[in-house]
C-alpha cells in the first residue's frame, strides 16, 4: 500500500510541474495502453489479451484509422507486463499514465489487479476498460472504470436456473480459493443466490483451501458425503484439472460446474477427457458462434491458427468499444486531459454495443447490462455455446 501511495504522489507532482501543452495527445495518433501479464501465472490470459488487442487494432488501422469528427487517427497500443502482480500493475498504470499518456487503460484482466489499477486510473481521470474482472470492487464508486464481463450476480443467478433444469438440483457442494478474490466473490454470490432462489436449495458443503495448494482430498471427501447434486468450484483454469481430476479418481460421478474463470487458458490441455461434457458460465463461446461472433473466431483463426478464447474475445471488444466511444466524441480536442473525461462520458453513455461477446449497454455505472452463456465443454474439447441466460 505504501508503494503505491509513493507512486500515486509521484504522479500528482508530475501533473503538477510538467507544462500544460505537454500533455496533448500525439497528432494523429491515440495510444491506449494495455496491461497484461506477459509474465508470472497468468501468461495464457497475457497471449490472448494481446491477440485479441491487436486483431482489433489492425481492423482499424487498415480501415484508414479511426475517424473521429473531420480527422483519422492511427491506433497505437502501449504494453506494459503486470507480471501478475498488484505492484507492478499499479506501477506500470502510473507509467501509462504519465509518460506515455495513453488515451485509456485495458486491463488488467484478473480482479486481484484490476482493482488496485481501477483505483490509479479513476483518481487520474483517464478511462480504464477491464475485459475480464468480475469483482464488484473493480467499478464501485469509480466512474472511469468499465468492464466487459458479465458480474458475479448475474454468473450466479445463470448457474442456479441451469442447475435447476438441467438436473433437478436442490443441493450443491461449493469448492473455493478463499484467498484469491475472484473465487471467494463468485462463490460468495453463487451461495447466496442458490440459496435464495432456487426455493428449497441449499449449500450442504462450503469447502475453502489457499493459493498453491493442489491435495484437495479432505475437502473433497466432506463433499463426497455431503449428499450433493453437484460440485460448484469457480476456480481458474490452473486449479480446475486438479480438482476435477482427484474428485473422479475418489469416486465422484455426479456434475461439477464453474465459473468463467475456467476460460481464458489451457484448461484442456490439463484437464483432458475429464472436462468434457461439463458445463460452466461465462460470456463467449467459439464452438457454434453466429453473426458477429462467427465473423471474429474466423479472423482470430486466421490470423493465429487458434480458436480464440473468453479473454481473446473480450478485449477485441473492449478496443472496438472504446474506438466506438471516441467516435461518438465528435471531434478530439488535442488536450488529453480533456479527451480522456470525453471518453469516459461516451463510455458511460453506451447503451447498445454490439461486438463479438454480445450486445451490451452501461446504465450509470461501469458494469455493463449484458446476458450469459451456458458453455459446455463437447466431446472435442471445444467450448460451445449450450444456452443463454439473460438477467
Amino acid at each position: 500500500m505504501l508503494k503505491q501511495q509513493t507512486m500515486t504522489s509521484l504522479l500528482v507532482l508530475f501533473i503538477a510541474l510538467v507544462p500544460a501543452h505537454n500533455l496533448f495527445a500525439a497528432d494523429g495518433i491515440v495510444k491506449l495502453g494495455i496491461s497484461s501479464s506477459k509474465s508470472g501465472s497468468f501468461t495464457n490470459v497475457g497471449t490472448s489479451t494481446k491477440n485479441g488487442a491487436e486483431l482489433a487494432q489492425q481492423e482499424i488501422n487498415t480501415e484508414g484509422g479511426l475517424k473521429v469528427g473531420n480527422k483519422a487517427y492511427t491506433i497505437e497500443l502501449v504494453y506494459v507486463d503486470n507480471t501478475s502482480s498488484r505492484s507492478s500493475a499499479t506501477d506500470n498504470a502510473v507509467k501509462l499514465i504519465s509518460q506515455d499518456q495513453v488515451m485509456a487503460i485495458i486491463g488488467p484482466q484478473s480482479s486481484d489487479r484490476a482493482i488496485a489499477v481501477g483505483e490509479v486510473a479513476n483518481s487520474f481521470k483517464t478511462p480504464m476498460v477491464t475485459p475480464w474482472s468480475t469483482s464488484p470492487l473493480t467499478t464501485l464508486n469509480r466512474p472511469y472504470v468499465f468492464r466487459m464481463a458479465i458480474l458475479y450476480d448475474i454468473q450466479a443467478m445463470a448457474t442456479t436456473k441451469f442447475a435447476a433444469k438441467e438436473w433437478k438440483a436442490t443441493k450443491v457442494a461449493i469448492l473455493y480459493d478463499e484467498v484469491s478474490p475472484y473465487p471467494s466473490g463468485m462463490a460468495k454470490a453463487f451461495k447466496s443466490t442458490f440459496e435464495g432462489v432456487n426455493g428449497q436449495g441449499s449449500v450442504v458443503a462450503f469447502e475453502t483451501f489457499r493459493t498453491g495448494e493442489t491435495d484437495f482430498s479432505k475437502q473433497l471427501s466432506v463433499i463426497m458425503n455431503s449428499g450433493a447434486d453437484f460440485l460448484y468450484t469457480p476456480q481458474h483454469y490452473e486449479e480446475v484439472p486438479l480438482i476435477v481430476q482427484q474428485a473422479k479418481k475418489m469416486g465422484w460421478k455426479k456434475p461439477i460446474t464453474g465459473s468463467n474463470s475456467w476460460s481464458g487458458g489451457d484448461l484442456m490441455g490439463q484437464c483432458g477427457d475429464n472436462c468434457k461434457g461439463l458445463f460452466f458460465t461465462g460470456n463467449f463461446a467459439a464452438g457454434g458462434a453466429k453473426g458477429k461472433s462467427k465473423e471474429f473466431v474466423d479472423k482470430y483463426q486466421k490470423a493465429y491458427n487458434k480458436v480464440p478464447d473468453e479473454v481473446s474475445a473480450l478485449t477485441y471488444d473492449a478496443v472496438k468499444l472504446i474506438a466506438q466511444s471516441l467516435k461518438n466524441t465528435g471531434g478530439l480536442t488535442g488536450n488529453l486531459l480533456q479527451d480522456r473525461t470525453k471518453l469516459k462520458e461516451q463510455i458511460a453513455a453506451t447503451k447498445k454495443f454490439e461486438g463479438a461477446t454480445g450486445t451490451l449497454g452501461y446504465h450509470g455505472n461501469g458494469d455493463p447490462s449484458k446476458c450469459a452463456v451456458v458453455i459446455k465443454i463437447d466431446e472435442k474439447g471445444l467450448f460451445s455455446t449450450y444456452e443463454t441466460v439473460c438477467p
